[in-house]
């Protein structure tokens, strides 16, 4: 089992958008971030490498390294399903917490849920929660995420 966490402020940019689990969620303020700022997708590659004890999403990724500069943090996570799997481990299931104050997730979950799960092919769950005004994410200065996941070694 691994977990990850992630998080982004907002940004002032109106040229970003915001991406949340492979979603974008159009007219609403982007994330800063050097890739896309997919706290989701992080997260949840977070966990994966944790699992397989592979180092942190930093050790791959390293948000100076330009190649990722702007990068989908779908293509990330693929490629960090691709090195849990190259160390003979498949995963299992993914289960995240998204927290932010705004926008309701509600009606884009299932999306996002599909579109992570195709990328680490297998069953992930996205829920979100609100800080109650707590803390900066409360205030609404920016999105967290928590993911936990389960790896077990590939059957071949």
């Amino acid at each position: 089992m691994g977990l990850g966490f992630d998080v982004h402020p907002f940004s002032d940019d109106p040229a970003r958008r915001l991406v949340l689990g492979g979603v974008h969620l159009p007219g609403q303020r982007a994330l800063a971030g050097h890739s896309d700022a997919d706290v989701v997708a992080h997260a949840i590659a977070d966990a994966l490498l944790g699992a397989a004890g592979l180092g942190d999403l930093g050790d791959h990724f390293a948000d100076t390294d330009p190649a990722w500069a702007g990068a989908d943090s779908l293509a990330i996570l693929a490629a960090v399903t691709a090195l849990v799997a190259n160390e003979g481990w498949s995963v299992g299931n993914v289960d995240c917490t998204v927290v932010l104050e705004a926008p309701k997730l509600a009606p884009h979950r299932a999306e996002m849920a599909a579109r992570l799960g195709d990328v680490v092919s297998a069953p992930v769950s996205v829920k979100a929660t609100r800080a109650e005004g707590l803390g900066a994410i409360g205030r609404g200065e920016g999105v967290a995420c928590w993911a936990v996941a389960l790896i077990e070694r590939a059957r071949g």
